[in-house]
């Protein structure tokens, strides 16, 4: 009887319990289809009861937006694509299509995904599988392979790695391939 009474409480529960046994389900608090955002700014500080013009900073367009705004880390993303169209202070249209977007609200970093293009106003393309575009300073990044045409010059330089600015007149290349016209400046 003294060896059934020690087995029974030498049987116990020893497995650690750390709550993460079941994933919970995030739904987003929104979902819109045919989406479309315009972005503006004032040429000059608005007062209380001022009106004055603006112009159009960006237009962003998606068939589907998921809205997870609600969250400790929100965000939103685009399962089925983007378009945006840039205007420069000229008014100048530059554009940037993807497959998949996800835009992080909290550190304004929009990561791109699938087929990432982007066209400037003056026929500079760069193509990439993921690019990251950090708003704050209006700099984009990528680690993945990309492909660079730059009609003025007539060249197209394909490389890994390139971090540059929103209209692609400053770029840092990390690694290249390929054919590159350099001119040189004459004395």
């Amino acid at each position: 009887m003294v060896s059934i009474m020690a087995i029974l409480f030498s049987c116990g529960d020893n497995y650690k319990r750390s709550g993460q046994e079941k994933v919970p389900l995030v739904y987003p608090m929104g979902i819109t289809e045919n989406f479309t955002l315009t972005y503006t700014e004032a040429r000059e500080q608005l007062g209380s009861e001022d009106s004055a013009t603006t112009r159009v900073i960006a237009v962003l367009k998606s068939p589907l937006n998921n809205d997870y705004e609600n969250l400790k880390f929100p965000y939103r993303t685009f399962p089925k694509g983007l378009l945006i169209d840039f205007y420069n202070e000229q008014g100048d249209k530059s554009i940037i299509k993807a497959d998949y977007g996800i835009i992080y609200s909290a550190t304004n970093v929009i990561d791109l995904q699938g087929n990432v293009v982007i066209e400037s106003h003056d026929g500079k393309k760069l193509e990439a599988p993921q690019l990251y575009w950090d708003q704050s300073s209006d700099w984009i990044f990528t680690q993945e392979k990309f492909k660079y045409t730059n009609p003025e010059d007539g060249t197209v330089m394909d490389g890994e790695g390139m971090d540059f600015n929103k209209d692609l007149s400053f770029f840092n290349a990390h690694k290249t391939f390929g054919l590159m016209t350099i001119k040189e400046e004459p004395k």
